[in-house]
C-alpha cells in the first residue's frame, strides 16, 4: 500500500464529496471498523458511525463548501493533512481551519482519524501562503480545491 495514493484517495473523497454532499464518496475511504474522532470528546465508530456524523453536518449546510487541503505528511502507515473549508450550516458562512490525522491498513482504508479543527464566524479564504505551491505529485488536488 502507498500511504501517499491512500492520503491522496482520502483528500480526493472529501474535496469532491463535502461540496456535493456525497456522504458515500467520503464513508467508504474507511475500513468498515475504523475510528473518526470528529473532536477528541467526539468518536465515531466505524462506517456507520462516521456516516450518522456527515448526514447530520451535511444537514444543516445550505450551500456548497469550499475546501483546500495541503500536501500530506507521511509516516509509515500515518498521513497528517492540513485542509480549509468554508461551510454555510443555516445559510451562515463559518470557516474550518484543521488537520486530520490518518492511520491506513493494508487495502488503503482509513482505520483511524482524528480530526483537529478550529472554527471562525463568516467566510475567511486561506491566505495564499497557507497551501503553497504543492510538489507535482499533489498539485492537482489542490488546483482543483482552489477552483471550488
Amino acid at each position: 500500500m502507498d500511504v501517499r495514493e491512500a492520503a491522496r484517495r482520502w483528500m480526493d473523497a472529501w474535496r469532491q464529496g463535502w461540496p456535493a454532499k456525497d456522504v458515500e464518496r467520503i464513508v467508504t475511504r474507511h475500513a468498515e471498523h475504523a475510528d473518526h474522532w470528529a473532536s477528541m470528546f467526539h468518536r465515531c465508530r466505524g462506517r456507520a458511525g462516521l456516516r450518522a456524523y456527515v448526514l447530520e453536518c451535511f444537514a444543516e449546510e445550505t450551500r456548497p463548501a469550499e475546501v483546500w487541503f495541503g500536501a500530506p505528511h507521511l509516516d509509515g502507515d500515518l498521513a497528517t493533512v492540513e485542509y480549509w473549508a468554508i461551510t454555510y450550516p443555516y445559510d451562515q458562512p463559518l470557516t474550518t481551519s484543521g488537520c486530520t490525522l490518518l492511520r491506513f491498513d493494508a487495502a488503503g482504508l482509513v482505520t483511524e482519524s482524528r480530526d483537529y479543527s478550529h472554527t471562525r464566524e463568516g467566510r475567511t479564504p486561506p491566505p495564499s501562503t497557507l497551501f503553497p505551491a504543492p510538489r507535482a505529485h499533489a498539485s492537482q488536488t489542490l488546483e482543483s480545491s482552489r477552483s471550488h
